[in-house]
C-alpha cells in the first residue's frame, strides 16, 4: 500500500474524519469524495470574493419574483454586512435555515440561464453560507418578500480595495447598455445586475441608513391611510413597506430593527425629518451619470432662445414610456384603474407632457 493511502485509512480509522469525507478509497492516492465534502468544495470555488455574493443573492431575489431589491451594506474594519431586502415571493419560516442546505430550491421547473451562468440548482445560498462568517434570514412569509443578512471577513473572503468608484454605462450598437470602465466592485456588480434586468428589476443600493431612508419614502407614498388603519402590527406589511408604518423616531428604530437595519434615534429623526435622502435606483443613477459624462458635440441648449425645441430620440421616448407605465400600474392597481392607452408623451420647446387614458375597472 503506498504511503498516502495509508494517511487515507490512518485518517478515517483513528479520527473519523475521512469516513465523513471520504465513500470509497479506490487506492494509489484515489478516493470517492462523499457528495457533501464535494458540494463543500464546490461551494468554495464559487464564492470566490465579496461581489459573487452580491450577484448571487440579486439572482436570487430576481428568481423569487421581486420588482425591487434594496442593498444596505457597511464596513467596519475587515467586517462586510450586507442585508437584501426585497418584494419576491417569500420564504416560509420552516424554511428559513433549510434553504441554505445544498440542492434546496424553489426552482423546479424554472432553472434560469443568464449571464453569469445558470441558477437555479440550489447551490447559491449553500455556496454563500460555506464562504460567509454568517448567513440567515432576518424576516421573510410568503407573500411578504424577505431580508436576508450576510457578514463576511474580508481577510478571508476579499473584496476589491475601491468600494466607492461608479462604472460608466455604454449602449452597444444593438443598444443594450452595459457597464465599462471602473473596478468591479459591489458598486458595479449592482449596476450590472441591474441593466440586465432594466426593464423588470430596480435596485437600490446605499448605507444602511440610506436604504432605510428609500425605504421609509417608497413605503410613504405606495401606502395609504386606509391600509394602515388596519395594520396592527409592522409585520402584517411587506417586508420592504414596513417602514411606512412608523410614526415616530422610536417605532421608526423598533421597525427598522425587525428588517435587520440598526439605526439610532438621531438617524431615525434625521429620517423622519427628511435630513437623510432616499437614494435613486442604481440604473437611474448610473444612466444619469452617463448623460453627465458623455462628450458634449455642441454648447448648452438654452431653451429660450433655440427655437428648434427639445429633440428626444425615439427609443429614449419608447423607454420612458414603459418606465412610466410600469410606475403608474402600482397607482392603478390602488385605485382601481385600468390604463386604456400607452402613455402619449408630448415634447415642446420647454415641455414633457405625459397623459393617460384611463378607465375605471368594471
Amino acid at each position: 500500500m503506498s504511503d498516502a493511502n495509508e494517511l487515507i485509512s490512518f485518517i478515517a480509522s483513528m479520527s473519523g474524519e475521512g469516513n465523513l469525507r471520504v465513500e470509497e478509497n479506490l487506492g494509489e492516492g484515489f478516493v470517492k469524495l462523499r457528495v457533501s465534502e464535494a458540494e463543500r468544495r464546490q461551494a468554495k470555488h464559487d464564492i470566490q470574493h465579496v461581489e459573487d455574493i452580491v450577484i448571487e443573492m440579486l439572482r436570487n431575489a430576481r428568481d423569487a419574483g421581486a420588482t425591487k431589491i434594496y442593498v444596505a451594506t457597511a464596513k467596519e474594519e475587515r467586517v462586510r454586512t450586507l442585508l437584501f431586502l426585497d418584494n419576491g415571493s417569500g420564504i416560509p419560516s420552516d424554511m428559513h435555515e433549510r434553504i441554505f442546505d445544498a440542492r434546496v430550491t424553489s426552482k423546479l421547473e424554472t432553472m434560469k440561464m443568464d449571464q453569469w451562468g445558470v441558477h437555479g440548482r440550489g447551490m447559491a445560498l449553500f455556496s454563500i453560507r460555506q464562504n460567509a462568517e454568517s448567513a440567515h434570514v432576518v424576516t421573510s412569509a410568503p407573500g411578504k418578500g424577505s431580508a436576508i443578512r450576510v457578514v463576511v471577513d474580508t481577510d478571508k473572503l476579499s473584496e476589491r480595495a475601491d468600494q466607492s468608484t461608479w462604472p460608466l454605462a455604454e449602449k452597444d450598437d444593438a443598444g443594450v447598455f452595459s457597464c465599462t470602465r471602473g473596478p468591479h466592485n459591489i458598486i458595479r456588480s449592482a449596476c450590472e445586475f441591474a441593466l440586465s434586468e432594466l426593464h423588470g428589476c430596480d435596485v437600490f443600493l446605499g448605507s444602511p441608513a440610506e436604504i432605510a431612508a428609500t425605504l421609509f419614502s417608497h413605503a410613504s407614498s405606495s401606502l395609504d391611510a386606509s391600509t394602515l388603519l388596519f395594520v396592527d402590527d409592522a409585520n402584517q406589511l411587506p417586508v420592504i413597506d414596513r417602514l411606512g408604518n412608523a410614526g415616530d423616531a422610536s417605532d421608526f428604530m423598533r421597525v427598522a430593527k425587525g428588517i435587520g437595519i440598526d439605526v439610532s434615534e438621531r438617524t431615525a429623526h434625521r429620517i423622519l425629518a427628511g435630513t437623510i435622502k432616499p437614494v435613486r435606483s442604481v440604473s437611474a443613477r448610473l444612466l444619469r451619470e452617463r448623460t453627465k459624462a458623455a462628450p458634449k458635440q455642441a454648447g448648452p441648449v438654452d431653451l429660450a432662445r433655440d427655437r428648434r425645441g427639445l429633440k428626444i430620440a425615439h427609443e429614449d421616448l419608447s423607454q420612458f414610456s414603459r418606465a412610466v407605465e410600469r410606475d403608474f400600474n402600482e397607482l392603478a392597481s390602488r385605485y382601481y384603474l385600468n390604463l386604456v392607452n400607452d402613455p402619449k408623451i408630448r415634447v415642446t420647446r420647454d415641455r414633457i407632457t405625459i397623459t393617460f387614458d384611463i378607465g375605471k375597472e368594471e
